[in-house]
């Protein structure tokens, strides 16, 4: 699944990145700060964008999606309006958290890792949202969702999908 990064529409927030690369290229390391600031303005990593620092900090692709993937705070692909993160830790585990994230990902239509073509939800999986003794549990966004059953997945990704 491809997601088109629109120049156009990131106009004005490309010229201010630009502008905090030329701020921090003469700096030691600048790489990290110029990524977090990219992750932060586009809310991924767009291949488009890692061309301009390869660019403008004279930075092979290489090295730069070398420190971008050991970083879990980087994404490559957009986060959706709505992120739905599954429990996997032990407890949640063991009272049927990956069937509850299985049924997530086949009424998405995606894996986890993934967002909708329509920007509207991702699925992560986390390790311990620290509910154990409510597990299995599911976030969405910053709503904390205890004893999740496989027949409550719908409901709660309809009420998501029509805008809570």
């Amino acid at each position: 699944m491809e997601f088109v990064f629109d120049k156009e529409k990131n106009k004005e927030k490309i010229e201010s990145f630009k502008m905090f690369i030329q701020d921090h290229r003469e700096i030691p390391g600048a790489l990290m700060p110029v990524l977090q600031e990219a992750q932060e303005l586009f809310g991924y990593l767009p291949r488009e964008i890692m061309q301009l620092i390869s660019r403008t900090l004279k930075i092979p692709m290489a090295e730069i999606y070398g420190v971008a993937t050991f970083y879990s705070q980087f994404s490559f692909i957009p986060k959706g309006k709505n992120i739905i993160s599954v429990c996997l830790g032990t407890a949640c585990y063991v009272k049927g958290a990956q069937a509850i994230l299985e049924e997530i990902e086949t009424i998405l239509g995606i894996k986890a890792g993934s967002t909708t073509l329509d920007l509207k939800f991702s699925i992560d999986s986390t390790r311990c949202v620290g509910d154990c003794s409510l597990a299995p549990v599911i976030v969405i966004n910053d709503d904390v969702y205890a004893k999740v059953t496989k027949n409550k997945v719908k409901e709660l990704i309809e009420k998501y999908r029509n805008g809570v």
